[in-house]
């Protein structure tokens, strides 16, 4: 039962690091390319050449931007509550198991 144990936690472990891990290469892989970006975009409104038309699609684009930008935000914090919320709900469970066992091993020592 104690291998049961060991590896769900592992798991759980692996899960939610493999998860931040991989939350920062992507974050990272995204703030190069948007450094880059902004410089296309900086260029592309301050040309002369371009029609009306062209610009306000680039704004609407930069406006959805934004907007997932925020979204990733949000889920990024929703996601540190919840790794908050399964650190607190796994120190609980072996808070009780330690006091399952403890009480275990005392009804083994009474006659």
């Amino acid at each position: 039962m104690s291998q049961q144990d060991g590896f769900a936690s592992g798991f759980l472990t692996g899960a939610v690091v493999g998860g931040l891990v991989g939350g920062l290469i992507g974050a990272l892989v995204t703030a190069g390319k948007s450094n880059q970006k902004d410089h296309e975009d900086q260029s592309l409104l301050n040309s002369e050449r371009s029609d009306p038309k062209a610009i306000r699609a680039r704004r609407r684009e930069l406006k959805a931007e934004a907007s997932i930008e925020a979204a990733r935000q949000s889920l990024e914090d929703k996601i540190a509550q919840l790794n908050s919320a399964i650190d607190d709900v796994r120190q609980q469970v072996s808070t009780v198991k330690g006091k399952a066992e403890a009480n275990t091993q005392e009804r083994v020592l009474e006659p």
